[in-house]
């Protein structure tokens, strides 16, 4: 006999569509704004007089610093899940608790990263990457270093937000910050406002500016939110055991991070080996598949959130609902992006360099990328669906093993030794997608049925 479902159980899968959506709007907003900046500086850039030049060394500069200060980020993620948890079961105290020890954390990490990303131009200058290239590159990596500790404050300040359902200013936060960056595009790049015209660093320096005015601007919806709660007192005190808590689920979760982003820019840096206009085309692919792709990482976010605090109620169906129903908006919006990069490659390409040899790698690679566009958004939702019930070392492994031991050498494969060039690199990563998608869609059905 066929399945029926009740009335009620169609009420409540409509009513979790609904809060998944309400939630994940003005997150997807904050991550297409966050992603909008680096497009922004490309675009910018890329109306300078050596138009390649200035797009790979902002590309590549843009893709080795987020590869270590997005995993610094990512040791924060935990904080998903115990303030997600804590909100769930109105335990207000702890949530604050997870928030100064997650700032601490920030604080504490933020001088190891900068040395660290300190340390890629000579990196690659021993890879092989050109001189013409290495050098902007330098001087735009020192600017954006700068903008390191507010970085991770922002992100220590939002998680906390976000999964006490405060989500509308980290929207307004990231759609401001890019006028304040666009604003600094235009007078560091070309010379306005009394600056003096600094090219490629000058799209380093207006980053930096807008990821301050993003720490300030939600450490002052903190202040404001929390003084009109009931309870005023703040408990500020560090906690060891609390920061180890965090890092033991924000390890996994950053270590997926790096894993992805260190994929995606070890293809860059194959990429770059292949000369300038095959890393412009492979930035255009890239930042249109990345903006794409904010909107499943906002789905991401709130699948963690609602999945977090319903399993810190206790209603497990709840739990399984509110999963499910993100998992399955981020894979209708991707699959609709995937049919625009088919229809629109070469247009959407245009967009970022008049170059006609930029313009045909460009759309060339995004034809690829509609390729993996379903599988990327079903990755993305079902590790934040996973990391609210507190599992992030799954997600972990499927990358690992997808991108490292199949994907990148499969890229290299087909790029140098078949010949296939920047569509061979773009190749192996759609396989490596494809096969993480399928593995934790299949991790989280076996785990939501509890």
């Amino acid at each position: 006999m066929p399945r029926t479902v009740s009335p009620t159980s169609e009420s409540s899968w409509r009513t979790d569509f609904g809060l998944t959506f309400r939630l994940a709007l003005p997150l997807i907003l904050a991550e297409v704004g966050w992603m909008s900046m680096g497009i922004v500086d490309t675009i910018m850039v890329g109306r300078l007089p050596n138009s390649a030049v200035a797009i790979g060394a902002t590309g590549l500069g843009q893709t080795l610093y987020n590869s270590i200060a997005i995993f610094g980020s990512g040791l924060l993620l935990g904080m998903d899940t115990f303030v997600s948890q804590a909100h769930g079961r109105e335990d207000l105290d702890d949530a604050r608790h997870s928030l100064v020890n997650g700032l601490l954390l920030a604080f504490m990490l933020s001088p190891l990263l900068m040395l660290a990303i300190s340390l890629w131009p000579a990196l690659m200058q021993r890879f092989g990457i050109s001189v013409e290239l290495l050098a902007p590159m330098r001087s735009y990596l020192w600017a954006l270093n700068w903008g390191t500790l507010p970085l991770l404050a922002y992100f220590a300040l939002r998680r906390y937000l976000q999964a006490v359902d405060v989500a509308n200013p980290i929207m307004f936060a990231l759609v401001t910050a890019n006028i304040v960056n666009l604003l600094g595009d235009w007078a560091l790049i070309y010379g306005h406002l009394g600056f003096r015209a600094m090219g490629v660093p000058g799209s380093g320096w207006a980053t930096c500016w807008a990821r301050v005015y993003m720490a300030a601007f939600l450490a002052a919806t903190l202040l404001r939110v929390e003084s009109r709660r009931l309870l005023c007192h703040w408990k500020i005190q560090a906690d060891a055991g609390r920061v180890v808590a965090l890092l033991k689920l924000g390890v996994p979760a950053a270590t997926q991070i790096l894993l992805e982003i260190g994929a995606f820019a070890a293809a860059t840096a194959l990429c770059a080996r292949l000369g300038p206009v095959p890393l412009a085309g492979h930035e255009i692919a890239l930042n249109c598949a990345a903006l794409a792709f904010m909107v499943p990482l906002g789905i991401s976010s709130a699948a963690a959130v609602r999945v977090g605090q319903k399993l810190g109620r206790g209603d497990r169906e709840g739990a399984r609902r509110a999963g499910w129903s993100a998992i399955l908006l981020g894979t209708g919006f991707m699959s609709c992006s995937g049919l625009l990069f088919v229809s629109s490659s070469r247009s959407i390409a245009r967009l970022f360099s008049p170059d006609p040899a930029v313009i045909r790698v460009g759309a060339m690679l995004l034809l690829e990328a509609a390729a993996f566009q379903l599988f990327d958004g079903l990755q993305a939702v079902a590790t934040g669906a996973l990391r609210g019930a507190g599992d992030t070392k799954t997600p972990m492994l499927a990358n690992f093993v997808a991108y490292w031991l199949i994907g990148i050498p499969l890229s290299c494969l087909l790029c140098f030794r078949l010949g296939w060039g920047a569509l061979g690199i773009w190749i192996g990563l759609c396989i490596g997608l494809v096969l993480i998608g399928s593995a934790l869609l299949v991790v989280w059905h076996r785990k939501s049925i509890w």
